[in-house]
């Protein structure tokens, strides 16, 4: 499937954004440790959370749909702890399913993690916290394999800042005997969510949203509701939607705080940002100007929202730097930029992007999942006709999203194949 997108329209009105992606796939891991009912709201209806839930039912869990945006999981049927099949390996938080597993059962084997391919991300820092809760862990065959025959609290100093592990580690450690202290955690919001939840389940967990996390671990976890947070991603793309298209886009039911390395560099660039209780307004009057960013872990500027600031840069005026220290695979769109005009060197981890007056429409193909939204973004500022190829990467982390665009007043539609696409292109002069 393609978007067909004829640019050039300022994006203007209300959007609404939904749950979490990445705050979500640990809290479902987390919804099979208890025995009990676990109903989680705001769930983004995407295909990384469809396939973790597959998984879920796969091993035995009860998975129940309330709604679009409702499950309700029961834990208490799994019939075992190994997670295998191709549709698990497609996503990279398939690794959770570890955690909370080895947590609740004392092992747990899971297919080696897939996802985006934005570069190596190693699960070396979670097996390292792992052994220090007691855990024998090794890879075979393709699959994460975690035992213990008794799992204990401990003290673990991340090599570097990770948030998967930092996670995965939380979930184990809820259920292990005794104190966990965790050093050099990851401060993002999501953390926060996936901790806030498993204290709701009957945790003992204090520190998340700072570096040193806090463990005691509790005999077992029980049922709860729980609502999760919204995606600052999400948002932040919207937010980035406006300021190439010359817009004024309210992106809607978000949190501004975890938005605010996003609104200061648009800020910057000569946008306007106005922030509300649960709402953040984007107003672009004039052409963008130039800045540098670096991506950071939070509350740094997000690697997530760095493809989208590179097609912004790439329409501003003068000389930008884009620095990546997350992920060094996360230029691979630049190429496909370039088909529409932008003007980006790459050397090593830092782009040298010479902004150009505009970007002409083309045919391009999404590499990973960010990428492939801001190669939409790119199209929607354009001259002319975009074709985006590779879409199921977008659908993996965004929810309706040619719909959302065209209720800001953009001109995007899905294609099936080469007739649809010169259909519409013929409708969208």
């Amino acid at each position: 499937m393609q978007y067909v997108i004829k640019g050039g329209i300022p994006l203007v009105g209300d959007v609404v954004i939904g749950g979490a992606k990445n705050a979500a796939l640990g809290i479902l891991a987390a919804a099979i440790m208890a025995d009990e009912d676990v109903t989680v709201e705001n769930l983004p209806d995407v295909r990384d959370i469809n396939v973790l839930l597959e998984a879920i039912e796969e091993i035995g869990a009860s998975v129940y749909r309330l709604d679009e945006h409702t499950v309700r999981i029961n834990g208490s049927g799994i019939h075992t702890i190994r997670v295998n099949g191709d549709f698990i390996k497609r996503i990279r938080a398939s690794y959770y399913l570890l955690g909370a597993l080895l947590g609740k059962y004392r092992k747990a084997e899971v297919s080696l993690p897939g996802g985006c391919n934005i570069g190596s991300r190693p699960i070396d820092q979670h097996l390292k916290g792992f052994r220090s809760l007691g855990a024998r862990t090794e890879i075979e065959h393709g699959m994460v394999v975690a035992e213990a025959a008794f799992l204990h609290g401990g003290h673990i100093y991340l090599d570097v800042v990770s948030v998967g592990a930092t996670i995965n580690i939380m979930l184990a450690a809820a259920l292990a005997e005794g104190s966990t202290i965790l050093e050099n955690a990851a401060k993002e919001p999501h953390v926060v969510d996936v901790a806030n939840m498993l204290n709701s389940m009957g945790a003992n967990i204090k520190g998340a949203g700072t570096d040193v996390i806090r463990i005691k671990g509790v005999p077992k976890l029980h049922g709860t509701v729980y609502s999760i947070i919204p995606d600052q991603i999400e948002a932040g793309t919207f937010m980035f939607a406006a300021a190439v298209t010359k817009g004024d886009v309210t992106v809607k039911n978000v949190i501004p705080r975890h938005l605010e390395a996003i609104s200061a560099k648009l800020m910057e660039m000569g946008c306007e940002v106005v922030e509300f209780d649960d709402a953040v307004r984007v107003v672009c009057k004039s052409r963008l100007r130039y800045t540098n960013v670096k991506t950071l872990p939070y509350p740094g500027f997000p690697t997530d929202m760095q493809p989208q600031i590179s097609v912004a840069l790439s329409l501003a005026e003068g000389t930008s730097m884009v620095t990546e220290s997350i992920f060094e695979n996360r230029f691979k769109y630049v190429d496909e930029l370039a088909r529409m005009g932008a003007q980006i060197k790459v050397e090593g981890n830092v782009a040298v992007i010479n902004g150009v007056g505009r970007l002409m429409g083309a045919d391009v193909s999404a590499p990973d999942l960010r990428a492939g939204a801001a190669l939409v973004l790119a199209g929607l500022a354009a001259d002319g006709h975009t074709v985006v190829d590779e879409t199921k990467y977008i659908l993996r982390g965004y929810e309706r999203f040619d719909e959302k665009l065209r209720s800001l007043g953009a001109c995007i539609f899905q294609a099936e194949d080469e007739k649809d696409i010169q259909r519409l292109k013929l409708e969208a002069v």
